[in-house]
């Protein structure tokens, strides 16, 4: 591409704009011969699927405005410079966990990626009811890798602290976190939306004076506590599956942040798809089988995620926190652990309380998710996110009380039995 003035990609004009890319020519063929697709269903972003004689790949271009709203919210393209610089982070700390990434153009605020194929958006994949062999395991791995070696734990001090002013930049993203996420859902924001007949539950979660504190001190934990690189958007619409492959995507929101910021938010989508099914029954108890799997996944996503990140404290702990220098070099290796057992305790309120408040801002807030969207009957629907609404509170208020991930599930299983509309 030669223009240096952004323009917005279309499939007609795709294959004259990048056809003398090399890395494009060489994946994919020579432009006469490209298909182009434009196949982005997300908030905020262009995605093209383009396929030639030789291959195919993805061009994913940010535009100057949030998509899902329109020119009227208008969002720096820089986006995508974070974007990209996550995914060069993540494909280091975790290889083979996220698309490849062949090309970045700044200017045109555009990365050429791999095409991941058969993979499907996992979101899609569990709403239709499919499952994915070691989903658990393989999430858990990329939550422990990322967050421990993007982290003071790891990372040499200079590199960290550039790390962390470089994703400083990432503003206008972070913005949309603070307030869509730890805001908005608590109080009539103009862009909120809700399910009819979810009125009453709503009121009383907009009048709960504790529950707003929760949610104050968890914004102030996201915005002050600069503890690792996140992926800052870590949901069920951010992965890309096979039946056996899980890869994570659209890390554009990444920033720093509180290490259990991207567990919270992933468990939280896991458990919105398991209060959702009940939905998506086309006869009583047909989706028994997928909630149950579907706890299987939130509880080896935690243990995954706590054994890995212990693994890595244990060999790979050399940045400037919790020096093996005061610890195992002076034979003190049970104040190592006790140091260990004290910061994942912290990590593990985290996760639940942003775990709750996940919840509530992808049933109140702006972007809603598809796991009740696709539920037709809007009388199913209000049940199943009114559970959710519910199980998000409990989680948000009871996270110092909270002993454990079974407790969580135990915790799912009774909420997807009552009525709290």
């Amino acid at each position: 591409m030669t223009a240096q003035v952004y323009a917005a990609l279309s499939p007609d004009t795709l294959a004259g704009r990048l056809g003398g890319l090399p890395v494009l020519r060489e994946r994919v063929g020579p432009p006469e011969g490209w298909q182009v697709r434009e196949v982005g269903d997300g908030n905020l972003n262009l995605v093209f699927i383009v396929t030639g004689p030789a291959g195919a790949a993805v061009v994913k271009q940010a535009l100057p405005y949030v998509r899902l709203v329109g020119e009227s919210w208008p969002l720096p393209l820089r986006r995508s410079f974070f974007e990209y610089h996550a995914l060069t982070r993540q494909a280091a700390r975790d290889p083979g966990s996220v698309p490849d990434v062949w090309h970045f153009d700044e200017a045109q605020a555009l990365i050429v990626m791999e095409y991941l194929t058969p993979h499907v958006i996992l979101r899609h994949a569990l709403v239709e009811g499919r499952q994915v062999a070691g989903l658990g395991e393989r999430l858990g791995q990329f939550c422990a890798r990322t967050l421990f070696r993007g982290s003071d734990l790891s990372m040499r001090a200079a590199d960290r602290k550039a790390d962390v002013a470089l994703f400083a930049g990432n503003v206008d993203l972070c913005d949309i976190t603070e307030n869509l996420v730890f805001s908005d859902p608590y109080f009539a924001a103009t862009l909120n939306r809700h399910t009819p007949g979810l009125d009453g539950i709503v009121a009383r979660l907009r009048g709960d004076q504790s529950l707003k504190v929760a949610a104050q001190h968890l914004k102030m934990a996201f915005t002050t506590r600069a503890e690792t690189m996140l992926h800052g958007d870590l949901h069920t619409g951010s992965v890309m599956v096979t039946d056996t492959e899980a890869r994570v995507i659209d890390p554009e929101f990444a920033t720093y942040g509180p290490i259990g910021f991207d567990v919270g938010m992933l468990i939280a989508n896991f458990l919105m798809a398991h209060l959702s099914q009940p939905g998506h029954e086309r006869v009583p108890g047909d989706r028994a089988r997928q909630q149950d799997w579907l706890l299987s996944v939130v509880a080896t996503i935690w243990d995954t995620f706590a054994a890995e990140f212990a693994h890595l404290w244990r060999t790979e702990r050399r940045g400037i926190l919790y020096q093996a220098t005061l610890y195992e070099d002076q034979g003190h290796g049970l104040a190592a652990e006790q140091a260990l057992a004290d910061l994942m305790g912290q990590i593990w309120r985290d996760t639940l309380g942003f775990c709750g408040v996940e919840m509530h801002r992808r049933i109140l807030g702006l972007a809603h998710n598809a796991d009740f969207e696709r539920i037709a009957d809007e009388g199913r629907r209000a049940a199943c996110e009114a559970r959710a609404l519910a199980m998000g509170r409990q989680l948000m208020l009871g996270a110092g009380a909270i002993p454990g991930i079974d407790a969580v599930v135990r915790m799912a299983r009774r909420i997807d039995k009552e009525d709290h509309l």
